[in-house]
């Protein structure tokens, strides 16, 4: 079983493009149906959430194509979403 907060220690990479997206910022979960809806990752410079730019990338559940011991693969189109 996978809990939310061993996602916060795991690099996001993305195999569309092969960069590095970062670590896991936090984690939308729908708590009526009980499933994480996407993953976020906070914009470089951001520190907790708190400083710097306000970029952030939100991965939806459905791009996750594997996550390992020390990362999480996606295949996602790459756009910085402001917030």
């Amino acid at each position: 079983m996978l809990r939310a907060g061993a996602l916060r220690q795991k690099e996001v990479i993305n195999i569309a493009d092969g960069k590095r997206l970062g670590f896991v910022g936090d984690v939308e979960i729908n708590f009526s149906a009980g499933y994480i809806e996407a993953i976020i990752i906070p914009g470089p410079g951001r520190f907790f959430g708190l400083f710097g730019k306000a970029e952030e990338h939100i991965i939806p559940w459905k791009d996750i194509v594997r996550v390992g011991d020390d990362i999480i693969l996606v295949e996602y189109e790459t756009k910085a979403l402001k917030v």
